[in-house]
This record gives structure tokens, sequence and C-alpha cells, in this order.
């Protein structure tokens, strides 16, 4: 079973902040070819959400607070799921996670991500909208998405 924890940088333990960086370096820059610092000053202020099965990682997200990067929006990033753990559907278990936290903490404010392109079916089954041309960032195809925040009736 999939369970789930949330953390700042300084509440991370050597050993889980190392298991992110791992996950992150592989996929995003190994898998995909991606020469870039994988690792950035943005990871000082998100939120690290990180899924796991019998203690080993197997999703991983980071929750940008509103405003940091995007004017306006919460955003979520370095989306990965383990390649051992692919197909099982827990990227869009760690999404349906991710976006729970934004509307918990951001009620209202709507949230961004830059979506690969290959995964815009993906981003949309969870109610993001494409929002503006597909762009190449790091050599790879990117749209930016939106989903609207809640807002009370």
């Amino acid at each position: 079973m999939l369970t789930f924890q949330l953390n700042l940088l300084p509440q991370l333990s050597s050993q889980a902040l190392y298991g992110i960086f791992k996950a992150r370096c592989e996929v995003f820059v190994v898998e995909q070819h991606c020469a870039y610092p994988e690792i950035d000053d943005t990871d000082l202020v998100c939120w690290h959400l990180q899924g796991f099965i019998n203690n080993n990682l197997v999703c991983y997200a980071r929750i940008i607070p509103a405003d940091y990067h995007y004017l306006g929006y919460v955003a979520i990033g370095r989306v990965l799921t383990v390649d051992d753990f692919r197909g099982h559907h827990y990227g869009r278990d760690l999404m349906q996670k991710a976006i729970e936290i934004c509307q918990q903490y951001y009620p209202s404010q709507p949230i961004f991500i830059a979506a690969q392109t290959y995964l815009i079916h993906f981003y949309q089954a969870l109610g993001f909208c494409i929002q503006g041309d597909c762009y190449l960032e790091d050599g790879i195809e990117h749209v930016n998405m939106i989903l609207e925040g809640k807002h009370d009736a």
C-alpha cells in the first residue's frame, strides 16, 4: 500500500534527502538525457511529497509555494515514479495527493504545472487545462497547464 510523507527540507533525514535526489537525477538527468542543475534553490522552500511502499521510495513531487515561481499560482513539479514501480498508477495517486495538499494549503489558488507534452492526457484526466503553446525546456517539449482553485460558493 502506498503511503505518503510531506516534509520541508529541514525535516528530511540525510538518507531521505539522498533518496529523493538520487531518484530525481536518475529520471530527469540520466533517463531524459538532460544535463542541468537538477538540485536547485527551490528545494529549500518547497514541500517534498514522497510516496513509499515498504519503506521504498516509489514516487515523488515537490509542491512550490504560491507566488514563489509563478505569480498567482502554487506549483507542482519534479513529478516522478521510480522505474521499478511504473505501470501501477502510483503517478496518478501521487498527483491526486499533491493536488489535495495544494487545495488544503492554498484553497483558492490555481495550480500550475510545466507538463511534458507526452503527459498532457494524464494531467487533463486530473482536471488540468493547457495554457499557451508548447515550448522546449532542456530539449523536451513542455506545455503549461493549470488546475483552477476551489472557490467558495
